[in-house]
């Protein structure tokens, strides 16, 4: 499915840290500094779950970043194109778009970003998804991971995992 059933979308995906940092560095770190004013999730209607192979909508005041993640290493990163009104078109799913639907995101509507890190993955040797990019978004009062999960989106609230190589991107004034 090339949009994800949601229209306007269009991925570009990108793999590793040096890719996403030239594509998006300087945007996403001209986040800082703006409140995250929604988030918005697709929604499973009939089960009431998260269906993260959507991307993930984050609202800094009027910029929209969407996040997506797909095989291991795919990463696209798209700005301002997707309308949470409805929901994603998915075969055989009724889908809607959720503002905050899980606790740790309502916890950070609000809050003023203070900076946007890339993480890369830093597993063992043979671990098939070192190099993929998370991204990693600090507030005063908690932390938001946005990674891989195997082909999916996944969410973490709290510091990024070890294992994550740290890429904090530069706020510029």
């Amino acid at each position: 499915m090339v949009d994800y059933g949601v229209p306007g979308y269009r991925p570009a995906w990108l793999q590793g840290r040096a890719a996403v940092e030239a594509a998006h560095g300087a945007r996403l770190a001209a986040l800082a500094g703006r409140p995250l004013t929604r988030a918005w999730l697709a929604w499973d209607l009939d089960d009431g779950s998260w269906f993260a192979d959507c991307p993930v909508l984050l609202d800094f005041a009027g910029e929209q970043v969407e996040i997506n993640h797909r095989k291991l290493d795919d990463l696209s990163v798209t700005w301002n194109s997707v309308s949470p009104v409805g929901g994603p078109d998915w075969p055989g799913l009724r889908l809607a778009w959720r503002a905050e639907p899980l606790p740790g995101l309502a916890a950070l509507r609000g809050q003023e970003l203070r900076a946007v890190t890339l993480l890369e993955w830093r597993g063992g040797k043979r671990d098939l998804a070192n190099g993929a990019v998370a991204l990693g978004f600090t507030f005063p009062r908690g932390d938001l991971v946005v990674h891989n999960a195997l082909d999916e989106n996944a969410l973490a609230f709290g510091p990024p995992a070890p294992r994550y190589r740290r890429h904090p991107l530069p706020r510029r004034r």
